[in-house]
């Protein structure tokens, strides 16, 4: 055989292979390895200080780097940060990784995070801002190019956890940028694994790996990030080879992917808890109106008996074990057991019907009200499914069920982040070894100056748990923090200041020949693809 035969044939066997993997796999040593990804849902913004959100972060993950990495038990490591240390109980100290470069080649510093911390403050119109994260740094000094201080009014223990989710983003090339130039690239400059090549919004971002990352060599020479609401379309997607990975996989899919031969299913527990969210700081509210379906003037949310009423009304166990097939746990609390500040008196709320009827006849609603759930229809599996479920439910103990309305989340929560709901479902997830993050994001009294409240769309305002909830953040001894954080969680839970519902468990599937390393804090990141070799 000639030597162009066999250049022909080898080139007609690495596409033979191309077609048989669904993944571009190495075939010689010049060839490349490609991933296309699934997501369920798309980023609203390339900038990735606008929106702390899951769906936003993934992306964000594959282009900017944070001063800590969590790994997949949400245990904290270095990253940009390379140690740390306490000077004194309101001082730190932060060494930085010398050596690492900003995707246009410039060196990274001290000055790239005080700018990205400052910043973080204050990034217009976020549906979900990071003020919480950097609420507690007073003061920052820039010691030398790698060597940070940073002052607390009071002690913080958590401050690197909570400066861990903040993205570093160069201050050359951030500076007086707006949400276009990051959309468009221009600013979209990290220190990632991956660099921006594109995004066309409602289709797709595509990436290419970064030679000069500091870290592990990327896998991958270009990730593709396809973007399909549609948990059917992107089981389709993946079983006709369009992508290699998906996300969001809907626990009814789960054994029809297992069977197809094409592609294994990688599961998770995660602590994200799904909860429904009651206003219960307004007088009147928008969606709360009397048995008669007219307006109040008088929100019978504020009230805890009927919040507990609402809350006693669901069957969350038929939700898990129904809707979601099993892939959930009950919840009756802000995180599951193994994260601090879990107390184990905090148990699921049982339904019961007569218990809650009592107690709306206690808090003067003898003949209910009306009310309107609100719920996205693309961000949780089943998230639409759910709410009419639960629309069901109260309808039955009594309340008028004005609507159920699901809409994207893009459009959801940027409403529901302007307060237009009444009772909404939303979620958490917990990225850190304890509860204080997410009770002091989602429960404590709304402060955006302090940075405390960041996600407590329903203003849900308690000083007693405020005060339990400052005794652990600002205690250094794990077990007297721990101790303080459940104390928190029962003056909120035992007053269903949030109803919680269940803690997801996650699927992601991915085609013969890709491996997947799923972590609990949901991420779908292309550095926990492998190709199988």
């Amino acid at each position: 055989m000639s030597s162009v035969r066999l250049s022909h044939w080898a080139s007609a066997l690495c596409r033979w292979l191309i077609l048989a993997f669904a993944v571009i796999a190495p075939c010689g040593p010049a060839a490349a390895a490609d991933l296309v990804i699934g997501r369920a849902s798309e980023q609203s913004s390339m900038d990735p200080l606008f929106s702390r959100t899951g769906n936003n972060s993934m992306t964000a993950q594959h282009i900017f780097d944070r001063l800590v990495a969590t790994d997949a038990d949400n245990q904290i490591h270095p990253a940009l940060a390379a140690s740390w240390r306490t000077l004194d109980p309101t001082t730190w100290e932060i060494k930085l990784r010398p050596g690492v470069k900003f995707h246009d080649g410039s060196d990274f510093t001290a000055e790239d995070v005080v700018f990205s911390v400052r910043r973080a403050r204050n990034v217009p119109n976020s549906p979900a801002p990071f003020t919480g994260a950097v609420g507690a740094v007073a003061e920052m000094t820039i010691v030398d190019p790698l060597t940070l201080r940073i002052r607390t009014p009071s002690p913080t223990p958590q401050l690197i956890e909570d400066l861990g989710i903040v993205f570093i983003v160069s201050h050359k090339a951030a500076a007086n940028a707006t949400s276009d130039d990051f959309n468009s690239g221009k600013a979209t400059i990290g220190t990632g694994p991956y660099k921006f090549v594109e995004w066309s919004p409602g289709q797709r971002v595509v990436l290419a790996r970064n030679d000069a990352y500091w870290g592990p060599r990327p896998e991958f020479d270009k990730v593709t990030f396809k973007f399909i609401s549609k948990d059917a379309s992107r089981v389709a997607a993946l079983l006709a080879g369009d992508v290699h990975l998906i996300d969001q996989v809907a626990p009814s899919d789960v054994k029809e992917i297992a069977k197809s031969g094409k592609a294994n299913v990688f599961s998770i527990a995660s602590t994200r808890l799904v909860y429904v969210a009651l206003d219960s700081n307004r007088d009147a509210s928008p969606f709360v109106t009397d048995a008669k379906g007219q307006p109040m003037t008088a929100n019978p949310l504020k009230d805890a008996r009927v919040r507990v009423a609402l809350s006693k009304l669901i069957n969350r166990r038929l939700l898990v074990e129904r809707l979601l097939e099993g892939s959930g746990e009950a919840a009756g609390q802000m995180v599951p057991e193994g994260v601090g500040g879990f107390d184990p008196s905090l148990k699921p709320p049982e339904q019961d019907v007569e218990g809650a009827k009592k107690l709306l006849v206690e808090a003067g609603y003898p003949g209910g009200f009306g009310l309107t759930l609100h719920s996205s229809n693309d961000r949780l599996p089943k998230d639409a499914a759910v709410a009419q479920a639960i629309g069901q439910m109260w309808a039955r103990g009594g309340i008028k069920l004005n609507g159920v309305v699901a809409l994207p989340y893009s459009v959801y929560a940027t409403a529901a982040t302007k307060r237009e709901y009444s009772a909404f479902i939303f979620s958490f997830g917990t990225t850190t070894p304890n509860s204080a993050i997410a009770l002091n994001n989602v429960l404590a009294t709304y402060d955006a100056a302090a940075g405390m409240g960041a996600f407590n769309r329903a203003r849900y305002s308690n000083p007693a748990f405020d005060a339990a909830l400052k005794r652990a953040l600002t205690e250094f001894d794990s077990a007297k923090r721990n101790a303080s954080l459940q104390e928190a969680g029962r003056i909120a839970f035992n007053a269903a200041a949030i109803v919680p519902l269940y803690w997801q468990v996650l699927h992601w599937a991915a085609r013969k020949g890709i491996g997947y390393v799923p972590s609990r804090d949901e991420s779908t990141l292309a550095a926990n693809a492998r190709i199988a070799r």
